[in-house]
């Protein structure tokens, strides 16, 4: 296995033992967790190993396509090296990361301040050593899906231009063929040799890697995921051109960069559709079945336990015992009935008590 970049040589190792570190060091504080919680990482890892190993390593050689003599599809002027462009993969890969990243901060942290306090998430306990803040558990769960769709956006841009080996337009200027010794006599001429061209290998390995275009697919998948972001996250209540303005101008930064692809003919059209496509695609699965339209997550109680009846007496048949009324409540069944006729209850009147007259009591004084 030969790495072809020396400075990802010296550092992608680096990074890989920090995720190695990295997974060990929560499997050892967190025992308790179950394998389900860890499986993310696991994924995560093996992920970033893949693209790693796809974009500078030669373990996946790429198809060798054959070309007819003097195609002028492919007979383009070289543009240079991929920093002279003018959206070089710096410029492009830095604002794929800063621009979602700087998004879903704001978003996140205006959101958890406006909240009132019923509606916000609350503290999630997965075990002894791991407790998530609502805040932050949002910010890292936004964030890591996006990382792992970046890099699952670059496995399928690498994996499809090394299965198809489609050439770029200026593949020929790129490949220097000898079509003295080739035989070209008429355009119609096919060749399929492999060692056709005479260029620099690495120049031509790369002029063989244009569909789809890696660049247009990372950053319309940047573009989609933010602007998904911020029409199903952001609450505007001062204009309502606020929201279409910002999704507008991330979509056309996207479709920027796949224009500039296509007239440095460093890709066809053709090719930056279908990492339009790609990319678009990835960042609306993941939206949509992944994170679920960036919806707080409901916790789900365990289900109350089943009310167990009374064991009945084994061997005591059951007895139905007559209804014994009291006279009390036919007292007042009486006086409910006699309500309901509007008629007046005949209540027992007292006895008569004589008084003594005036006279009678000066006569006696």
């Amino acid at each position: 296995m030969e790495i072809s970049h020396p400075l990802c040589a010296r550092v992608c190792p680096y990074i890989l033992l920090l995720f190695a570190v990295v997974l060990q060091s929560h499997a050892s504080d967190c025992s308790s967790l179950r394998t389900l919680r860890r499986r993310p990482l696991v994924i995560m890892a093996g992920t970033v190993l893949l693209a790693y190993y796809f974009e500078y390593t030669d373990t996946f050689p790429v198809h060798i396509q054959g070309f007819f003599c003097f195609d002028k599809a492919y007979s383009k002027p070289f543009p240079g090296p991929e920093d002279n462009s003018k959206a070089p993969p710096v410029l492009v890969y830095s604002l794929v990361t800063a621009i979602p990243t700087v998004t879903i901060l704001i978003g996140e942290v205006t959101s958890f301040f406006v909240k009132t306090e019923g509606a916000q998430e609350k503290t999630i306990v997965t075990a002894d050593c791991c407790y998530f803040n609502p805040l932050l558990r949002r910010i890292v769960r936004f964030l890591g899906v996006y990382s792992f769709g970046l890099f699952t956006t670059t496995i399928f841009a690498n994996a499809g231009q090394v299965v198809t080996g489609n050439q770029t337009p200026h593949f020929l200027s790129a490949c220097r063929p000898n079509y003295t010794a080739l035989g070209c006599q008429s355009p119609l001429h096919y060749i399929a040799e492999r060692r056709a061209c005479t260029g620099n290998p690495y120049l031509v390995a790369s002029a063989r890697k244009s569909f789809p275009s890696k660049d247009a697919a990372l950053s319309f998948y940047s573009a989609i995921y933010t602007v998904m972001y911020v029409t199903l996250v952001f609450r505007t209540k001062g204009t309502r051109l606020t929201k279409p303005t910002l999704c507008l101008v991330l979509l056309s930064l996207a479709v920027l960069v796949g224009v500039v692809r296509v007239t440095e003919h460093r890709n066809h059209w053709n090719d930056v559709l279908a990492g339009f496509v790609t990319g678009g695609a990835i960042a609306a699965f993941l939206v949509s079945c992944v994170i679920n339209n960036f919806k707080q997550t409901q916790i789900a109680l365990p289900p109350p336990p089943p009310q167990q009846r009374p064991e009945q007496p084994i061997g005591l048949p059951l007895l139905s015992l007559p209804r014994v009324e009291s006279p009390l409540e036919k007292f007042q069944g009486y006086r409910i009935l006699r309500s309901h006729d509007h008629q007046p209850m005949p209540y027992p009147t007292p006895p008569d008590v004589l008084l003594p007259s005036r006279r009678c009591l000066t006569s006696a004084v």
